[in-house]
């Protein structure tokens, strides 16, 4: 029997497999499980959510199941969704903020992970790591192919992001010691971050002109959405490599396809696609100049504890009244809705 006067945090029903298991076990619920006036409960696994699912829930924590204006329940209770990880693409912002709903990401859990990600396609990529193990099972024959894959150096190439936020300063700061020159397309950059990483913020053509590694770094938005497309890869160099870590319909992937096919780029590190899972008779998954995973290159047991952990953090904050970190939708924050509901939980708790 759930109490009404507890703070009641809803998960979707994702984070359960079939036998009731936890799907990632190194998401450590203990912290939420045991915070006084807490009661957590799993929903049933519909996508997207259901609005009366949520009816009796102050806070939600989210992880690949939809949530939008369908979604919001009528009982004006919730106050918090909390997406674990830092994709919100499968979130109805405005219907959340229309609601005096806090959308929450949580960027320093996936901020060393993620960049981790694109320093191992660059490697991989630059170092042809998957064309020389395939050698090495050749046996002698393969061993007698070695001369004719040389990799790329990285002392004085250009490594450029698409995106210079959470993750893309990151990526910088990791590839210091490559002694790389680095550039980065950003309308939004902090210039002093950027001057501090030593990154030039260039335009988004002449990103694409001078990258020899160029990482996408930017959230999926209508702006983003196949801002890599044909017109643009098209000015790369035909020995650059393009990764994407971000969201696949960032890249207009059929014009990168035929990139990849023509051989007009060296190649490509891809952890994320236009369709997931992709199908099978896909033409890029036939390609050999081309690293695919998918979509959890990332996901390590550290990151899937950062993650958990400042979503459990977040939906704590919110029952004492406090205002999380991580807000995407920062204008909810002055909504009166919004605030009341803070207030009323500080009250509760008597903080």
């Amino acid at each position: 029997m759930m109490d009404s006067e507890n703070f009641r945090v809803a998960l979707s029903g994702d984070f359960r497999k079939p036998d009731d298991s936890p799907t990632y076990p190194d998401f450590d619920l203990e912290p939420l499980r045991n915070a006084p006036g807490v009661e957590m409960a799993f929903l049933e696994s519909n996508n997207p959510l259901h609005a009366e699912q949520l009816e009796d829930f102050d806070a939600l924590i989210l992880l690949t199941h939809r949530f939008d204006a369908m979604s919001v329940p009528k009982s004006g209770r919730l106050a918090v969704v909390a997406r674990f990880g830092v994709g919100y693409d499968t979130v109805d912002v405005e219907a959340c903020t229309a609601a005096g709903i806090a959308l929450v990401i949580t960027p320093d859990g996936v901020r060393r992970p993620v960049a981790v990600s694109v320093i191992t396609f660059m490697l991989a990529l630059t170092g042809k790591l998957l064309t020389k193990d395939a050698l090495t099972r050749k046996g002698p024959e393969g061993f007698n192919q070695r001369s004719e894959h040389m990799g790329v150096g990285l002392v004085g190439r250009t490594l450029g992001s698409l995106g210079i936020g959470n993750i893309g300063a990151e990526v910088f700061r990791m590839a210091k010691p490559f002694d790389m020159k680095f550039i980065a397309y950003d309308p939004f950059a902090d210039r002093k971050l950027a001057a501090e990483l030593d990154v030039e913020l260039v335009g988004l053509e002449d990103l694409f002109r001078r990258a020899d590694v160029l990482s996408v770094s930017c959230p999926l938005t209508p702006e983003t959405h196949h801002i890599v497309n044909a017109e643009r890869l098209a000015l790369m160099k035909p020995t650059a490599y393009l990764i994407n870590t971000a969201r696949g319909p960032i890249i207009d992937q059929k014009a990168l396809t035929k990139m990849l096919q023509e051989r007009r780029i060296a190649g490509a590190g891809l952890d994320v696609l236009e369709q997931e899972p992709p199908d099978a008779e896909n033409p890029i998954l036939k390609l050999d100049n081309v690293i695919l995973t998918p979509h959890a290159l990332c996901w390590t047991d550290q990151c899937f504890a950062g993650n958990g952990a400042a979503d459990v953090k977040a939906v704590l904050e919110v029952q004492h009244g406090r205002e999380p970190r991580g807000v995407v939708n920062r204008e909810v924050l002055s909504n009166e809705v919004w605030k009341n509901r803070l207030a009323g939980f500080a009250a509760r708790l008597g903080t």
